[in-house]
């Protein structure tokens, strides 16, 4: 009798980018149904924007590739910029989120991108969660002894695993992965980031 194959084992990176406060991260490995946090924790870059746009930007980017290649994640997910944020930070977040995007495509690492009540839905089960309901629903899931610390750090997490299910449920039915909401690769989105992230990169440049 032949022994059932072993689960698959998948590593994701969430990111819940921030246009002024810290930009959460979290590790999330899933092996079968059972997943488990292996790092997490929020970048704070109050001190480097005082410095310039510039430096918060590149602080960012230093984390994504330090996590990255520490990890080695089959997947980066991150959130995207909620249609509702008025324009000045929208664009913000847009260039967090490019920074994010150059960061993945250096490393060749494929970017999912999942808006705010998708992930909060996924988790939560309502699309309209608060901070709180959502670390204790991240906590509750990942079985972790202790509620994760900052929110920030709990919404990266949440992206992870909104990803996750995303993945399993395209593994299970066989979707192609041009159908799920929210996906594109990391090369076609720093496309469409290039507009909104041209001012950023040449900042980051200056900066090297």
């Amino acid at each position: 009798m032949q022994n059932a194959p072993s689960a698959r084992t998948i590593r994701v990176l969430g990111i819940d980018p921030a246009a002024a406060g810290p930009t959460g991260y979290g590790i999330v490995e899933a092996e079968g149904r059972k997943c488990r946090a292996l790092h997490f924790g929020a970048l704070r870059v109050g001190e480097k924007r005082k410095e310039s746009a510039g430096a918060a930007l590149e602080a960012v980017h230093d984390l994504i590739c330090d996590l990255i290649r520490k990890f080695s994640p089959d997947a980066v997910a991150v959130e995207s910029i909620f249609s509702a944020l008025n324009v000045k930070t929208a664009l913000r977040l847009a260039e967090v989120r490019g920074v994010v995007l150059l960061a993945a495509s250096q490393h060749q690492v494929e970017v999912f991108s999942y808006a705010p009540r998708e992930v909060k839905a996924s988790v939560a089960g309502y699309g309209n969660a608060d901070k709180r309901q959502m670390q204790l629903m991240v906590r509750a899931l990942l079985a972790m002894s202790e509620t994760p610390e900052p929110p920030d750090a709990a919404d990266a997490l949440a992206v992870a695993m909104c990803h996750l299910q995303a993945d399993a449920m395209r593994t299970r039915f066989g979707a192609s992965p041009v159908s799920l909401p929210g996906k594109s690769s990391s090369r076609s989105e720093v496309v469409r980031a290039a507009a909104a992230t041209q001012g950023a990169s040449s900042r980051i440049s200056s900066l090297r």
